[in-house]
């Protein structure tokens, strides 16, 4: 998938600046999608050429001028391109996995270190996700939120971000458990 289909996805949201469309990837796509701000600038002004988003400027005082993109029909019409196409499988790259992976033969305590630090990161990430869950619902229960909602998409994405670092948390603890009990072990 390119940067492209997840900007005019983020752009479902309604029109936006550069700056509001890095934030809107922090707050609702980084559980599938990552992007540095560079990246995102970069992009924006490729799909401006390709006429997929339109841009007009605000003119703003004590402050840079900004730069408010939009869909386009063009655009609107490769967003429904994209979302027609079946998706890739979907393939895991964790380098965290190859050290786990080769724990026998290397550094078991540097490991068990990475591991720790990937708990810790899902651990943030969820709480992260469940402010947005809440904030996202507003008091609603789902089903209300779900009835009422003009967009679905926010919250399912949500939703599997959440079971993605609900299971990395699971996983990690387990396998934090396991190294433990090998490490006392006699040898």
């Amino acid at each position: 998938m390119a940067l492209r289909n997840a900007v005019l996805a983020a752009l479902l949201e309604g029109e936006a600046s550069g700056y509001d469309l890095s934030k809107r990837f922090d707050a609702s796509v980084a559980n599938f999608w990552m992007a540095t701000p560079q990246q995102l600038y970069k992009e924006l002004d490729r799909m401006e050429s390709q006429g997929l988003i339109e841009a007009r400027v605000v003119q703003q005082e004590r402050r840079p001028n900004k730069r408010l993109y939009s869909l386009t029909g063009a655009g609107q019409q490769a967003l429904h391109d994209f979302t027609a196409e079946p998706p890739r499988p979907t393939a895991i790259r964790d380098e965290l996995l190859v050290k786990v992976q080769a724990v026998d033969g290397g550094d078991a305590t540097a490991v068990r270190t990475a591991i720790a630090e990937r708990l810790e990161s899902a651990r943030a990430k969820l709480a992260r996700y469940d402010q947005d869950r809440t904030r996202l619902l507003a008091g609603r229960t789902e089903e209300q939120f779900l009835a009422g909602s003009d967009r679905i998409g926010p919250y399912l994405t949500l939703m599997r971000g959440r079971a993605f670092e609900t299971e990395n948390i699971l996983w990690a603890e387990r396998a934090l458990s396991i190294l433990e009990q090998r490490a006392s072990l006699p040898a």
